[in-house]
């Protein structure tokens, strides 16, 4: 999909949207819901702390995914956890 563009990243958990969670512009959440850890796009992702919270309650959990039909048949979790955008960490 957009792997290479930052905005279609989820902040939490680096799974590729198939729009924007934060915008075109990467600062107006659409509220949206990824489907892989669950997280509301502009509500547990709106700071930097939120991220961190709700990516270790998400591994903690077993990094279940929200909607297995959304999953990707060869999905490595450690690749994906490398997609997040780093620019976040930079707040």
């Amino acid at each position: 999909m957009h792997s290479k563009n930052e905005l279609y990243v989820c902040r939490v958990c680096g799974a590729d949207q198939s729009d924007p969670p934060w915008g075109d512009d990467g600062k107006n959440a659409t509220f949206n819901i990824c489907g892989c850890c669950g997280v509301e796009f502009g509500y547990e992702d709106a700071t930097l702390a939120g991220i961190k919270r709700y990516r270790e309650k998400w591994l903690t959990n077993g990094a279940k995914w929200n909607s297995i039909k959304s999953k990707p048949e060869n999905w490595l979790l450690d690749e994906q956890l490398k997609m997040f955008p780093k620019s976040i960490f930079k707040c």
